[in-house]
């Protein structure tokens, strides 16, 4: 999967999702935004002038969401993603509600629609996450024009294969080598590997 079947993913599949924002005191703020339309490499969401939400989201428009679906936690899937969102106004309001039919129900006057404004998620980093499948698989992927970046855990050319941290993995994402090496896609990030090494050749580097 690329970025633009993760994005579908998040818009059509999970849909409800959690955003993250923090207010003009850097206090944070959770709640839950339907994910409306979504193309390549951007997703679409809207809001009303009159909520707090939007006021966030001029103050600082950097935002954190998360969206699960699943029945139970072995069969959760997990998308998050984290960049920044831009506002467009009004000229996609008609769009989400043609394709959200369900909008009509919660503001069905026109004129009750004139607060809405759509805002872009347009550059960031995301990951997938699906535990329907042991060892869980990781991926990563970018929104817009940003490099992607390395995040868990990693092991040194210093590394002694002395295989503390094999008896340590869960998910036994460790391949014996000359240095052992970490499958990045099956890494739960427990760092056990890191809190285990006597040699300081497990490097962390998290988000």
């Amino acid at each position: 999967m690329n970025t633009k079947d993760y994005l579908a993913f998040l818009t059509h599949d999970i849909h409800s999702t959690v955003f993250a924002t923090v207010d003009k005191d850097g206090h944070p703020h959770t709640c839950v935004i339907d994910i409306m339309l979504c193309d390549d490499q951007s997703i679409y969401f809207l809001t009303s002038k009159g909520k707090g939400f939007y006021e966030r989201l001029l103050h600082h428009n950097y935002v954190s969401i998360t969206g699960m679906t699943g029945n139970d936690t072995l069969s959760t899937v997990v998308i998050s993603i984290r960049g920044k969102v831009r506002e467009l106004g009004s000229a996609l309001v008609d769009k989400v509600f043609q394709q959200n039919a369900y909008m009509e129900n919660i503001y069905p006057k026109e004129s009750s629609r004139k607060t809405l404004t759509v805002f872009q998620f347009y550059e960031g980093h995301g990951e997938f996450f699906d535990l329907r499948q042991q060892p869980p698989f990781r991926d990563k992927f970018v929104i817009g024009d940003v490099q992607l970046s390395n995040v868990g855990y990693t092991i040194l050319d210093s590394c002694r294969q002395c295989g503390e941290c094999l008896l340590s993995c869960p998910s036994e994402c460790i391949e014996v080598a000359k240095p052992f090496y970490i499958r990045a896609e099956n890494c739960i990030h427990c760092g056990n590997c890191y809190r285990v090494c006597k040699y300081s050749s497990v490097e962390s580097i998290l988000a």
